[in-house]
């Protein structure tokens, strides 16, 4: 079997369950910034150990779920399963607990960070900032009917939300940021 169909090259794309859209309609532009995010939180991955590159790991499964349903027709959502490629709210919440977690054990920022003192901070926080284009394209995505009753706004909200603590969390020099 070949990894090319060809299908693709009058510039449509397949639709899990069927139907073909064009490549930047609203729905492949949102699954495609979330493969970007894949791509970002495995640089992240590639520069951690231990429990974290579990957690990121998961969170690289986790978005393959989003774009699953990202990228199925509303009409065909309903043949989705929960948590193994629909956004579940038990997701959005396993995000919260984590977050939770992490600003327990660090705290509350009371500064502006300027990431970048080490590796894998700054490949979080360049994952986080890909996580919010996903977020901004789904967003428009919802804003034309493509996502009602979806929790997909707010686990993308959430997950750039704990990337960042993550930043924080992994940053061995925070820099407050100065306006001069």
């Amino acid at each position: 079997m070949r990894i090319y169909t060809k299908k693709g090259d009058d510039g449509t794309t397949g639709l899990f369950y069927g139907g073909r859209v064009w490549k930047d309609d609203l729905a492949p532009e949102a699954y495609g910034a979330v493969d970007e995010a894949v791509a970002a939180l495995a640089t992240a991955r590639s520069l951690a150990t231990g429990e974290l590159a579990e957690r990121l790991l998961s969170l690289q499964r986790a978005l393959f779920v989003v774009a699953a349903e990202l990228a199925t027709a509303p009409d065909n959502r309903h043949k989705l399963e929960d948590g193994v490629s629909r956004v579940t709210v038990g997701m959005v919440d396993q995000l919260e607990a984590w977050i939770d977690a992490v600003v327990d054990e660090i705290g509350q920022p009371t500064e502006f960070i300027v990431p970048g003192g080490a590796p894998l901070p700054a490949a979080l926080d360049l994952a986080r900032a890909v996580v919010r284009r996903a977020e901004r394209r789904c967003v428009t995505f919802a804003r034309a009917g493509g996502l009602e009753g979806s929790t997909v706004i707010s686990y993308l909200n959430r997950l750039a939300d704990y990337l960042y603590t993550l930043v924080r969390a992994t940053e061995s020099e925070w820099q407050p940021s100065r306006f001069e």
